[in-house]
């Protein structure tokens, strides 16, 4: 296995870790549960978080930035990241009602889907022609 391999999975298992652990936290936001008081709740999306961005900017780095190259595929990825980071603060911590909170997270969660899948119809070729434009003509 190539190294660019490795961290592209490692940043695979990290996506599906990160996505299932948003969708967990605010179920429990929604039914108002203590468990967003737990210790490891509070630190396992930072830990599982830094794992996705780190095999990100590794990839990414093996497979485009030290050949000079930047798809633009990579800057709506960035761009979409903050965009989830902002809902997800929203949805988690500072949306003042209940239903502020429940919009911001399913905004979050699709904003995170279509990061998701820009990045793999535009390193997997083959599937460009089974998604609308908006995801594989970036």
């Amino acid at each position: 296995m190539s190294q660019a391999s490795f961290w592209i999975h490692l940043h695979a298992l990290a996506v599906v870790l990160s996505l299932l652990g948003f969708i967990v936290r605010g179920g429990w936001m929604l039914a108002g549960s203590s468990m967003l008081t737990r210790k490891w709740v509070r630190i396992t999306p930072h830990v599982v978080d830094t794992v996705l961005l780190v095999s990100a900017l590794v990839a990414a780095w093996l497979l485009f930035w030290r050949h000079g190259v930047h798809p633009q595929f990579l800057t709506v990825k960035i761009v979409g990241l903050v965009v989830y980071i902002g809902l997800g603060l929203v949805a988690l911590r500072f949306g003042r009602s209940r239903g502020m909170r429940a919009s911001a997270w399913i905004l979050a969660i699709l904003v995170f889907l279509y990061v998701a899948a820009v990045g793999v119809v535009n390193t997997h070729p083959a599937l460009k022609g089974s998604f609308p434009a908006i995801v594989s003509d970036v």
